[in-house]
């Protein structure tokens, strides 16, 4: 079956089911070619390719074979194909997906192409499963690929059908056969490159450019423009209101607290203050909370202190010094 591409830039026919040359694919003695296939793919087409491919290719080209499962497993170094054709076999129903593609767009020498066939959907359904000939072709796009075409769609034989309803389990009535190819830019992903920039400089004008005389009179004012009596000027006073002359309120421009309108708590990161008024409550309460002395003594030792007191037994301590006591010593005293 023969099919004319296109707009195809790489020949005027594309012949899948027939044994065409490669050179319809663009290849030549000496390239390296990678095919990609699954198990959809008939064994003998495959094997009848791989023959044809290295009979083109020559001694020293190269044709290597690779499932697409195991794609992205592989050991290709960058770089590594001039030309990586997947899903041409007859009877395969492969979908590519954004990380299949991004890998063969990575292997791909610069300049060097890739040639896919895919089931397509005629229109956009809401599976996602397959899809559009317009995605398919963006996908490739964002995978890194330029000048991206689709070379041409037909529709699928019943054994087409069958395969992908075997291996796909996706059931429709509304699946074409696109056959689409990328072309990876002439650089490799991360190369850099000196710019050259011959900037002149720019000479000085020793000559300064004319003014327009209207335009600078238009924006010129003069002392006797101010005096000039049709020129009306707003007094800035005027545009004060009476509210705006009185003075605020000193507790209308205090920020609120943290702790406003309910139990007072400070917040973590505290700024306004609160949390050094809780520690200072705090620290008030705990000395409001001792015993006070009643002859003013305690603090000199056990000497100077009477029956009862409440440090008795303790050592002698500073006056004001805070002085815990437990329990025990409270209860007997």
């Amino acid at each position: 079956m023969r099919i004319f591409l296109l707009d195809s830039p790489v020949a005027h026919c594309f012949e899948i089911h027939s044994t065409a040359g490669m050179a319809d694919f663009g290849i030549s003695a000496g390239q390296f070619v990678a095919v990609v296939w699954d198990k959809s793919s008939p064994t003998d087409a495959l094997k009848d390719l791989v023959v044809k491919l290295q009979a083109v290719t020559g001694r020293e080209g190269r044709v290597s074979v690779e499932n697409i499962s195991q794609l992205l497993q592989s050991a290709h170094k960058e770089s590594s194909f001039d030309i990586l054709l997947s899903g041409v076999i007859p009877g395969s129903a492969i979908l590519h997906s954004a990380e299949i593609l991004a890998e063969m767009a990575r292997i791909l020498r610069p300049g060097g192409r890739l040639f896919l066939r895919e089931p397509v959907e005629t229109a956009v359904v809401d599976n996602g499963k397959v899809k559009t000939a317009a995605k398919l072709c963006s996908a490739l796009t964002l995978s890194g690929l330029v000048e991206v075409k689709e070379l041409q769609q037909e529709s699928l034989s019943p054994e087409e059908i069958q395969s992908v309803q075997e291996h796909l389990g996706y059931h429709s009535d509304s699946l074409l056969s696109v056959q689409v190819t990328g072309k990876k830019p002439n650089f490799e992903v991360g190369s850099s490159s000196q710019l050259k920039l011959s900037i002149a400089k720019r000479s000085s004008p020793s000559v300064k450019p004319a003014v327009d005389p209207a335009a600078a009179k238009l924006w010129t004012l003069s002392a006797n423009d101010m005096e000039d009596d049709s020129l009306d000027l707003i007094d800035s006073d005027e545009l004060l209101d009476p509210e705006d002359l009185k003075k605020p309120d000193p507790a209308s421009l205090r920020a609120p607290s943290c702790g406003e309108g309910k139990k007072k708590k400070a917040c973590k990161n505290c700024t306004c203050g609160l949390a050094e008024e809780l520690e200072k409550e705090k620290s008030s309460e705990q000395m409001s909370s001792q015993p006070k002395s009643a002859c003013g003594n305690c603090y000199l030792g056990d000497a100077f202190r009477c029956a009862s007191c409440p440090y008795l037994g303790m050592p002698a301590f500073k006056p004001g010094e805070q002085v815990l006591l437990s329990s025990g010593n409270l209860s007997d005293a």
